[in-house]
């Protein structure tokens, strides 16, 4: 697992040991610099006054020559070797006639070199004659390392302290993170209280404020699990003391009649216990936390005439004109299987509130060419205003849904799937009045535009 102080503590080191090594470059490109400048200013010096020397008649000349000294001793790198000439170039004098330096007859300092050495010559010309001093160019190099060899060592031990002081700033700087760490495993789901967020450096609040969003949103869902349990322990008793009583009454039946009234009543029941299970499943499946599954294009038009076809029967049974304006292809971006549940809720509705003789159209067109609108009108009861913002919560049931449905009412999660669903799709869901009619309902579904 990669150590964030790991990390920063290897850059920090790999950039004090390049800093040193910059630092001891650039003294000795410094010290070299200062040398040159100061042994070039010697060795003109030297000249001149070799040259002086020689023209006040002090050295050896053509006319008493003298034999060069005979050197068997090791030179020193940093030995300045003088010379003097005749004017047409022969050698009079050579302090150290072991180096080569060739005759010039130009003025001034220059770089020459003599056989695998390079050196630096100074040349005083005279009527008289030449007088030369020269330098090895590796004794300049020798010094200046020297001097930077000196520096290293004390930026080592500077790169040490520093480092040593930037661990335990490190670590003094990241013992909040720690804690903040330590403060997150003592959480638990009964425990979602946020991070005191004045504790924490400035650097980690970012963090902080994020892990507290979570928690905080993490708690709402775990509210809404909890109250979509107990609301669904709650709905399921009465179902299923139902089918109990039901079942006892079928079990006490004396005579055929009565028998087939019980298996009746059980078989409703049953029907409708199982619906309330299925919409339980399809609340579950819609919750906004969950994966949207396959997402595809969908052709609407396609799934409402499919749907409308599936409800058909019933329609027929319940003495209803069910049908679809699907002319042509409405296509949105989603679940299949998600918008289907959709559709078969709001048609479930439909066909419970419609009173028999009723009209139920459902409807795909874009709006304004880039919305996809899907529309489920009826004429039945409708919504009154006042109720149409909490019918969309789970387990709702207005105040006149027992006596307005068709059998007794539905379990209050329809409208809140609807919503559920929509939401996942990023669509808007509205309840109007159905104009065309006295009466009834007209549920739209306006999805986000269409990139197509």
């Amino acid at each position: 697992m990669r150590s964030i102080e790991r990390t920063l503590l290897g850059w920090i080191f790999g950039a004090l040991a390049l800093g040193s090594l910059l630092v001891a470059f650039a003294t000795y490109l410094v010290t070299l610099d200062e040398m040159n400048e100061v042994f070039d200013a010697d060795l003109k010096n030297i000249a001149q006054a070799v040259a002086a020397y020689h023209h006040a008649g002090h050295g050896p000349h053509e006319a008493s020559p003298v034999a060069l000294p005979e050197r068997k001793d090791v030179s020193d790198d940093s030995e300045v070797v003088t010379l003097t000439w005749t004017p047409a170039g022969e050698r009079v004098f050579a302090s150290d006639p072991r180096v080569g330096v060739p005759f010039s007859m130009q003025e001034g300092l220059r770089r020459t070199r003599v056989g695998e050495e390079e050196w630096i010559v100074y040349t005083v010309v005279r009527d008289d004659g030449v007088a030369q001093a020269a330098q090895r160019q590796s004794a300049r190099q020798e010094m200046a390392g020297e001097s930077a060899a000196k520096v290293f060592p004390p930026l080592i031990g500077l790169t040490l302290v520093v480092g040593g002081l930037l661990v335990f700033g490190l670590r003094r700087g990241l013992h909040p993170l720690d804690l903040a760490a330590q403060d997150v495993a003592e959480r638990s789901v009964h425990s979602l209280d946020p991070i005191r967020v004045e504790e924490t450096p400035r650097e980690l609040s970012p963090l902080v404020r994020s892990i507290n969003d979570l928690l905080a949103r993490l708690g709402q869902a775990l509210g809404v699990q909890r109250r979509f349990l107990a609301d669904a322990a709650h709905e399921l008793r009465t179902p299923l003391t139902a089918l109990r009583l039901q079942l006892q009454l079928l079990e006490r039946s004396r005579n055929e009649p009565e028998r087939r009234e019980a298996m009746a009543d059980l078989s409703q029941g049953i029907e409708r216990s199982q619906r309330l299970v299925e919409q339980l499943l399809q609340v579950a499946r819609a919750e906004p936390d969950a994966e949207l599954q396959q997402v595809e294009d969908v052709d609407l038009s396609a799934l409402v005439r499919a749907m409308v076809a599936a409800q058909s029967v019933q329609a027929e049974q319940l003495s209803l004109d069910l049908g679809a304006q699907v002319d042509t292809p409405v296509r949105v971006r989603g679940s299949a299987a998600q918008l289907s549940a959709l559709i078969g809720n709001l048609l479930d509705n439909a066909l419970r509130y419609t009173p028999a003789g009723g009209v139920i159209d459902v409807s795909t067109a874009m709006q304004g060419d880039r919305r996809p609108v899907l529309r489920v009108r009826d004429t039945g009861p409708g919504v009154p205003p006042a109720e149409r913002s909490r019918v969309f919560d789970r387990f709702y049931r207005g105040e006149l849904a027992p006596e307005q449905a068709r059998d007794g009412g539905g379990s209050g999660l329809g409208l809140a799937i609807v919503k559920a669903i929509a939401d996942r799709h990023g669509a808007e869901v509205r309840l109007n009045d159905a104009h065309e009619a006295a009466s009834g309902l007209m549920v739209e579904v306006i999805f986000p535009e269409s990139k197509a």
